[in-house]
Formats: C-alpha cells, structure tokens, sequence
C-alpha cells in the first residue's frame, strides 16, 4: 500500500513559529510532525508515502534529503494549492490503481496504521473507504459523524456550532480507487475532500476508532498542549 501525506499547508495559525519553518517541521519532543508519520507509515509496512510541497518548499526537501529512508519518500511541488482532494486527484498514478492511505502531516497521533489497514480489508463489502475516528474535546472545529450499528458513516457534520456528539474525523483515509476516480473526475483547480467527497459516500464510509492520542496541531494552544502532553520544554 502507498501513502499521500499531506503537507503543503501555510499553518497561519501558528505564526510566528511559520514564519521561520513550514508547519510540517514543526517539532513535538524534538521531532518534526512530518518524520513522526514518515516513520509510523513506513514501519505500518507502508511501500512509498509522497509528500506535497508548497509552502517553504525548500525546507521540506531539506528535511526529506536527511531522512533515514529517502528511498521510499517521494516529493511533489504544487505551485498553487490544490486541497486534498485536488491533490489526491493530480496524484492518482501514483497510488497504481490500489487501495491507499490519505492522510495530514499536522496531526500528532499514536494511531497504529497497521491496525487501521487490517480494518479497512476488513470492511462492510458496501464501503469505498474507511475513515479513523477519535473523541474530540472540541467537536465545533471538527467533522462530527454519527455511525450505524456496523460502524458505517450514516451522517457526517462538518464544523457545525451545534455537533451531536464527539466522534470526530481524523482526518486518516484508506481509499477505494474509485474514490480516487471521483475526485480526479470532480476536480478543476480545487476540491476539498471532507465538503465535496465525502458527502457522497455516506452509507458507505466505515469507521475506524482510534482510543488513544491525536491532536490537531493547527494553533499555538495547540501546539503548546501536545508540547505540554509531551513533555517537551521547547516555549510557544
């Protein structure tokens, strides 16, 4: 299996520390987000993750030239943002018309990604993709999905101020090819995947629970509560 790993984003949130670095290298413990999941993917047995670039471009392939495995890394520059399911969509020759995983460089998590695979075979034989979850503490700036008895999506609520619930997206994806194939057929400059992909997989998405931790690392709080998690002395 291959891996998009998303990391081309501005981290605006986390200015001034993205001033300096892309948000991907910003570090948790001394250890960049990026290498975190280079090195949870690859060792899940994951054959090539490729990683988009954009912001700070150079910073990124800096880092990627000093990673321990660079064999199995791969880099692509996009000169304007595409959003994820723009991306997954000029990319998809590379998943090699397979089954692959989706998922952001600014989350800090422990999710076993083998396990997470191993569900996805496992699957309801109905659904395209299989999305881990998480309990959130803030539901508002999350998407929120209510399962059915077989764990399948039956309703998705993307950052609504009333959620029902805490069961969040991570925002970590084993997709179908023909998931692949819808966001190449939608796509024109920008498709996002969670607004314009998923509504139309509902029924058809099972979930993936993941109890233990993941954090959006998309504020200085943020940052400065997995620091804290983490025991990192490192200021914000």
């Amino acid at each position: 299996m291959r891996a998009l790993l998303l990391a081309a984003g501005f981290g605006s949130r986390l200015r001034p520390i993205t001033d300096i670095v892309p948000k991907c290298l910003v570090t948790i413990a001394g250890k960049p987000l990026l290498q975190y999941w280079l090195d949870a993917l690859l060792d899940a047995g994951v054959e090539r993750v490729l990683v988009n670039t954009h912001y700070r471009r150079e910073a990124v392939e800096a880092f990627a030239e000093g990673y321990g495995r660079r064999d199995k890394v791969d880099l692509v520059f996009e000169p304007e943002l595409l959003g994820t399911g723009g991306t997954i969509a000029t990319n998809a020759g590379f998943f090699e018309g397979a089954p692959g995983l989706v998922l952001h460089a600014d989350n800090l998590s422990d999710l076993d990604l083998g396990r997470l695979i191993r569900a996805h075979q496992a699957r309801p034989p109905s659904c395209a993709m299989t999305m881990a979850t998480f309990d959130t503490d803030q539901p508002q700036s999350c998407g929120i999905v209510e399962l059915d008895e077989d764990d399948v999506v039956a309703a998705f609520h993307e950052k609504v101020a009333d959620p029902p619930g805490t069961r969040a997206n991570a925002a970590v994806y084993v997709l179908e090819p023909e998931v692949v194939a819808l966001c190449s057929a939608r796509f024109s400059s920008f498709l996002d995947l969670s607004t314009e992909i998923i509504p139309d997989y509902i029924g058809r998405i099972f979930a993936h629970h993941h109890g233990g931790y993941h954090r959006d690392i998309g504020s200085l709080e943020s940052l400065r509560q997995a620091r804290a998690d983490f025991a990192d002395p490192e200021p914000v």
